[in-house]
């Protein structure tokens, strides 16, 4: 689907400049060049969709029916299983999390959604598949979906909300006006495509410069890292080596299909699987690019929040696999 960005990438960088395939700097300018084209058109495309799902859907009916207590947690897991079909990386997942925010959507059903659409995807599932066969695929699936939707229930239940930035708070209101006006003039598609476009703008703006900054470090990481850096600190024998793994990961950005192979790599180096599906999802799932795109959306201390849930359960969900495995 995206391989056009790919080969224009391809060209700029090692045509246009013509830099060396391999070197430290065509590799992260390459990297930056395909993620920035890919996240804004997905971008564009998701906060429009939402736009006119926004105006179409009352807010009320669909926050009502994702609260309701008789669900018992089933938003949650309908959130996380929403995940798996949308194959997002970590920050391009980002603007649906701002679409699922101003649709009304409890926070904790919204970090459920935020936190498996990374982790787990079709693409992912089948490289799954090939490099660790199904037993391993359909544990892993199961990990991932559990591990939104507990930590979507765990994050919901400390009442986050506050935490969220002013810049949320005044898209919310907007919304709800706009929501209002829609439901009240009956207005048509045409005439909801003027104020749904605006919309589209404004939020565009608002968050395309964390979008670059944080692609460009996400870049940088991934064409500067050393090969082997992190195998040193994985070892079998190392009680600590899914904590660590997790944590390490941290610095690092990719998607899931880009960091499967590493993954191959290292369990085939003697590294413990779960430990290094740990390291997997630190990456995919916990990236400083990542939190700098959040930073738009949430106060450091919700971010802080979010990373020490999420970073629990996969650490846990690294003991667990060791052990099954």
């Amino acid at each position: 689907m995206f391989d056009w960005i790919q080969n224009l990438a391809d060209w700029l960088v090692y045509e246009l400049l013509n830099l060396n395939n391999g070197q430290h700097l065509a590799e992260a300018l390459n990297f930056f060049i395909y993620d920035t084209v890919k996240i804004l058109i997905l971008l564009f495309v998701v906060i429009f969709f939402m736009g006119i799902v926004n105006s179409y859907f009352p807010i009320d009916r669909v926050k009502n029916y994702l609260s309701r207590n008789k669900l018992f947690g089933l938003e949650y897991l309908m959130a996380s299983l929403f995940g798996i079909v949308t194959p997002f990386c970590s920050c391009s997942s980002v603007p649906l999390f701002i679409g699922f925010v101003r649709g009304g959507i409890p926070l904790g059903v919204t970090f459920s959604f935020l936190i498996t659409s990374p982790l787990v995807n079709e693409v992912a599932i089948g490289l799954f598949v090939g490099l660790f066969g199904v037993k391993t695929t359909i544990i892993y699936v199961i990990s991932g979906v559990l591990l939104g939707t507990i930590s979507g229930i765990i994050l919901q239940s400390l009442k986050l909300e506050r935490y969220l930035t002013p810049w949320v708070k005044e898209v919310l209101a907007n919304a709800q006006k706009e929501q209002d006006l829609f439901q009240m003039e009956r207005k048509s598609f045409k005439q909801r495509l003027p104020i749904i476009w605006k919309e589209v703008i404004k939020i565009l703006k608002g968050i395309t410069p964390y979008v670059m900054v944080g692609i460009a470090i996400g870049g940088l990481m991934h064409g500067y890292i050393p090969e082997g850096f992190f195998e040193r600190y994985m070892d079998k024998d190392n009680l600590f080596a899914v904590p660590l793994a997790t944590i390490l990961a941290i610095p690092m950005y990719s998607n899931a299909s880009g960091v499967l192979p590493i993954v191959q790599v290292l369990v085939a180096k003697g590294i413990p699987l779960g430990t290094a599906i740990a390291f997997m999802m630190g990456v995919v799932g916990l990236s400083l690019p990542e939190a700098l795109l959040l930073k738009k959306v949430m106060t450091l201390k919700l971010i802080a929040i979010f990373f020490s849930v999420v970073a629990l359960c996969i650490i846990a969900s690294g003991y667990l696999f060791n052990l099954i495995l």
